[in-house]
């Protein structure tokens, strides 16, 4: 199956273009990739995500093969490369306007984070999505209060319970 790009037909105005000069007549779609977003961490709660990203529109579940579920040292959701392992979570339609505050809050600037672009598997089909990788791939023990609001999300959004025990795991890693 080959890896799907989503898009929207949005309409724009070109100033000084069209009939008579004026602004190009803006009946002509063009289409613009919208990005889809694959959360596995704290992004996976809804409320949380409408107040970060008002533009995200939730797609449902998808699921990320050949990757593993970790705690990073800094205490924070990541997923490292495992051959045998999946990695669930809920895949979002973001508007680009949404991708910097997003590049905020995972702190890519500060490199807690880095953007990449990875094959995800929906019920549809496979789909290529913006995901934030740990720059760290030393596993940790959650921050407090971090994991619970994670695995709340996760049970909101179904994941499968099996999978929602190996994250609830992270609960018993101790703290450096």
């Amino acid at each position: 199956m080959g890896i799907v790009s989503p898009s929207r037909s949005v309409r724009f105005t070109v100033p000084g273009q069209g009939t008579g000069g004026g602004a190009l007549d803006n009946t002509h779609p063009v289409t613009q990739p919208m990005p889809l977003y694959f959360s596995y961490g704290a992004n996976m709660d809804a409320a949380a995500m409408a107040a970060r990203c008002p533009g995200s529109t939730s797609l449902g579940t998808a699921r990320l093969n050949r990757h593993r579920f970790i705690i990073m040292r800094e205490g924070y959701a990541s997923v490292v490369r495992a051959p045998a392992s999946t990695v669930w979570g809920v895949l979002w339609d973001l508007a680009l306007a949404d991708v910097p505050a997003l590049d905020r809050y995972e702190g890519v600037a500060g490199r807690l984070y880095t953007k990449a672009y990875q094959p995800v598997t929906t019920s549809t089909g496979v789909k290529r999505a913006l995901i934030y990788l740990g720059c760290s791939s030393v596993p940790g023990a959650p921050r407090p209060d971090y994991l619970q609001p994670v695995l709340a999300a996760a049970e909101a959004a179904s994941l499968p319970p099996a999978y929602i025990a190996e994250m609830r795991r992270w609960l018993r890693a101790p703290r450096g």
